[in-house]
């Protein structure tokens, strides 16, 4: 049987002890910030499925946070990048063109959910991406100031780290930031900020909007707004469409510029290619990342033309920016992509993960709320049902667990206290079993002390 159609087989502890010589090894010449979350040092991946140094077949839901929608070492992903290889390696765009990035953008500028003319760059990282955006919106609106929201995560940059809302550890430290960045609340229905119920709340945090353009910051000043649709290190959340709307209609009216953060979400991560596909508005600049090249590193921003063609010759780029073997490598991944429907295997993977948890949900009330927009999955743990108390210890114990018996996955969240699925969309629905399994056997052992 091949590697990726393979359920966990655990040979030792995790770490192992070659991976505990590795990890050693680490801990001496790697800086301590850049954290790990498991130690098991994998020596190959297939589909959703990885083996380590010792030995141990894992399945694998964190899947690179989020950058292997298409799995582990997809054949024909591997065939184009070797035979770019092959070519050349390197140049840089602003200084030799060369087609792949030139055919790149343009199919992102034939996907991406925007009205009208785009025009579309690269970089290299998800930050980079929105700091670029930003930067585009501030020339075109020759505005200044930024609105972002609570839970959100946008980078690890100077700038995409004020715009990021969790201050430990991505924050902690690193400050002062820059000026003109205003943060309000998403609109996270499970635990409302104002305190109201959905469905009965007339869209408070909707009604927010307006009201920080005359009490926070003047619209004559906000050249742009970023949101993620579905929160990523804030817990999977997704914004209800009538927020998705007000959001849309304030911009219009007060020439603000909307910038979509997908860089998680994207890649048909949600069921759609875009989460945004999900609204019925949308932005005028799109950010994405992560699942673009398969795990090359490879970013990108598409938007309107008029908006994009704002700043000076020169402006924008970078010496990595758009790297040839990245670029061959998001070409096939979005011609497989859409040959092969993974917008509706993201759908399915959805429905099949959300009905196992149900049923877990039901002999385990620590789960107080499932949230999937297609195969973006969590679980948000509480202490009590009723008060919602966040479940932080509980979470980081059922994390550890699962990764003794097979199962890699992330906990999430501004509080410590979600579950993230990111597994594969290549997942076959045994291996989903095996993962359902492992995860309910962590929580009674855990729920039980």
């Amino acid at each position: 049987m091949t590697l990726g159609k393979q359920l966990p087989q655990m040979r030792t502890a995790i770490p192992g002890p070659k991976s505990q010589a590795i990890q050693a090894t680490r801990e001496k010449n790697v800086v301590k910030a850049v954290s790990i979350s498991n130690t098991a040092c994998i020596v190959r991946g297939e589909g959703a499925v990885v083996e380590d140094v010792d030995g141990n077949i894992m399945l694998d839901f964190a899947g690179g946070i989020g950058v292997l929608n298409m799995g582990y070492s997809n054949p024909e992903v591997v065939q184009a990048v070797k035979d770019q290889a092959d070519k050349f390696f390197h140049t840089m765009i602003m200084s030799l063109n060369y087609e792949s990035y030139i055919s790149l953008a343009e199919k992102m500028n034939q996907i991406v959910p925007i009205d009208g003319p785009v025009k579309t760059m690269f970089i290299n990282s998800g930050a980079e991406a929105d700091e670029n955006a930003v930067k585009i919106a501030k020339t075109y609106t020759k505005k200044t100031d930024i609105l972002c929201f609570e839970g959100a995560f946008h980078g690890r940059t100077s700038l995409t780290m004020a715009l990021t809302s969790k201050s430990k550890p991505y924050k902690f430290g690193f400050g002062p930031f820059p000026a003109g960045i205003h943060r309000i609340p998403y609109a996270y229905c499970y635990r409302c900020p104002y305190g109201l119920e959905y469905g009965s709340c007339k869209m408070r945090c909707a009604e927010r909007l307006e009201e920080v353009l005359h009490t926070v910051v003047d619209p004559d000043e906000l050249a742009c707004v970023i949101i993620e649709p579905v929160l990523g290190e804030g817990g999977f959340v997704s914004a209800p469409k009538e927020f998705m709307i007000a959001l849309r209609q304030i911009c219009d009216k007060y020439n603000i510029v909307m910038i979509a953060d997908e860089v998680q979400s994207g890649f048909c991560r949600t069921g759609k290619m875009f989460a945004m596909e999900h609204y019925p508005v949308k932005p005028d600049i799109i950010t994405y990342a992560k699942s673009i090249a398969a795990g090359l590193p490879l970013s990108g921003l598409s938007g309107k033309a008029a908006i994009m063609d704002a700043p000076m010759v020169g402006g924008l780029g970078g010496t990595y920016a758009g790297n040839p073997l990245s670029c061959v490598a998001a070409l096939k991944v979005i011609e497989i992509m859409q040959r092969d429907n993974y917008a509706q295997k993201s759908v399915e993977v959805g429905a099949f993960l959300v009905e196992g948890l149900k049923k877990i949900q039901k002999k385990h009330p620590i789960i107080g709320d499932i949230r999937a927009l297609g195969g973006m999955v969590a679980i948000e743990l509480v202490k009590d049902p009723v008060t919602k108390t966040p479940a932080k210890d509980e979470t980081g114990a059922i994390v550890k667990e699962c990764m003794q018996n097979g199962l890699n996955i992330l906990s999430t969240g501004i509080l410590g206290n979600n579950i993230r699925v990111l597994c594969p969309l290549v997942i076959t629905n045994e291996q989903m079993e095996a993962a359902l399994n492992i995860l309910e056997k962590a929580i009674a052992k855990t729920t039980a002390k």
